[in-house]
């Protein structure tokens, strides 16, 4: 129970007793992680149960929803979304962007980062299938974004061998924390596919690739990973989730050019190691393209 109490406390704004955090439960700490995104998908069903029997515009549902897992966390993990974003434009060594992320000040990449990637997400809901089971294939995406944000936490080496992060990961009993943050993605992958095999089929996929994504720009951009790193990781599931999915438009008399719709949204970072043909002259860039059109 106090291992659950920290976890909700420490990424979550939801009120709970205060307790000490002893040793042992901050070892079991990340196993509960998922449930917060448990609470997180539970208050995004209910907005889109409420904002469909209420007549909410889409614009307006969209923003609230992609509002909604940020409010709860009180904005922990944008905060290392930012950080990551000045760190990764400052194109300096390890050490350089280790302290650029410790910096409370935000930069300028940091806020251009942020206002793009809030503007992406308010749109990759704007997309996304609310009804039906997609809707609660799309309401349970939180609890495997944070297992697998945590289960990497488990995996990969500490930049800084200190720190926020280290303090949980430190103490913690790798193997059963593998474990059940493991189970825990098998279990609501394999129910996110049942719901839906679309929508829960490219947010898996979209979770996977960013995890590649992750895994490869957190240990040559920084030799591991950090608190800051693990919130990046986090904020960059929540796309997918919302927007990598295909419309079928496969209806009697339109097949061929109008086929399918698939939309996607990328994160680019512009790094010296980066060879991608959108790749300009600042960073963060964020790629948004439907079809085969370039916005």
């Amino acid at each position: 129970m106090r291992a659950l109490i920290i976890a909700f406390s420490m990424y979550s704004k939801i009120p709970m007793p205060q307790i000490a955090w002893e040793e042992k439960a901050l070892s079991r700490a990340l196993c509960f992680f998922p449930l917060v995104g448990a609470a997180a998908g539970l208050l995004l069903l209910g907005w889109m149960r409420l904002s469909a029997a209420l007549g909410f515009g889409a614009v307006l549902s969209a923003a609230v929803a992609a509002a909604i897992p940020i409010a709860l966390s009180g904005g922990i993990h944008l905060d290392g979304f930012c950080d990551t974003c000045d760190a990764l434009a400052s194109r300096q060594d390890r050490a350089r962007k280790l302290e650029i992320m410790k910096d409370s000040h935000a930069g300028a990449f940091a806020v251009l980062g942020c206002g793009l990637y809030l503007l992406l997400l308010a749109a990759a809901w704007h997309e996304a299938a609310w009804s039906g089971r997609a809707g609660l294939a799309l309401a349970l995406s939180p609890v495997p974004s944070r297992s697998l944000s945590g289960l990497f936490a488990a995996l990969l080496p500490n930049a800084r061998g200190g720190g926020l992060l280290w303090a949980f990961t430190a103490p913690m009993d790798v193997r059963r924390t593998r474990l059940v943050l493991g189970l825990w993605i098998a279990a609501c992958g394999a129910a996110m596919l049942g719901l839906d095999p679309w929508t829960g089929g490219f947010a898996l996929l979209g979770a996977g690739v960013a995890g590649l994504y992750y895994v490869s720009m957190a240990r040559r951009q920084f030799g591991g990973i950090t608190g800051d790193l693990a919130g990046f990781f986090l904020q960059l599931l929540h796309l997918p989730a919302g927007s990598l999915q295909i419309q079928s438009r496969c209806q009697l008399g339109q097949l061929g050019a109008q086929g399918t719709e698939l939309l996607l949204i990328g994160v680019i970072f512009n790094d010296r190691h980066m060879d991608s043909p959108f790749q300009l002259n600042s960073s963060p860039i964020l790629y948004y393209a439907t079809g085969d059109r370039q916005l």
